[in-house]
């Protein structure tokens, strides 16, 4: 797999993921499909970062990448803690949530900087891969996207 492809594969798989789990009364499957799912982002946040850090990429991409994956090790952390249901009984007095209810807000928050996070990564490695910054544009000006010439092959097949 290209690198744009992984980086651009990360958000749409924590997208699933969030179409998966905002199902009401989901079915069992549905919760390993998500265990296995979450793996995956992991993974793919282990390479996108493994893979930024051999390029050229400005150091900015590559923090967010690495920030990316800490993020996601932490929802897997989180998830290991959500599966057996930690801390259900458990009520903070003064908030009067649960420790699950707080663990599983924690993971929800974390998701949402994981998508975000991987949707800036791909589009600025998407860009300075393509030098898409060297040609400055008028302001209110918005040019089309640049058209393949006839018998050129796509820049990233």
């Amino acid at each position: 797999m290209k690198l744009w492809q992984a980086l651009y594969a990360m958000i749409w798989i924590v997208f699933l993921e969030f179409l998966l789990v905002m199902t009401p009364d989901h079915a069992d499957w549905v919760t390993y499909v998500h265990v296995v799912a979450g793996l995956l982002i992991v993974a793919l946040a282990y390479y996108n970062f493994d893979q930024l850090r051999k390029t050229a990429v400005p150091a900015r991409v590559k923090r967010i990448a690495k920030s990316t994956l800490q993020l996601s090790v932490l929802m897997a952390i989180l998830g290991v803690l959500l599966l057996p249901r930690v801390g259900e009984t458990w009520v903070i007095p003064l908030i009067n949530v649960s420790i699950y209810g707080l663990i599983l807000l924690i993971h929800v928050v974390n998701a949402f900087a994981v998508i975000t996070q991987a949707a800036a990564v791909a589009i600025a490695y998407d860009m300075w891969e393509d030098k898409e910054f060297v040609k400055e544009t008028v302001p209110g000006e918005v040019p089309a996207a640049p058209m393949p010439k006839p018998g050129a092959a796509s820049p990233k097949t």
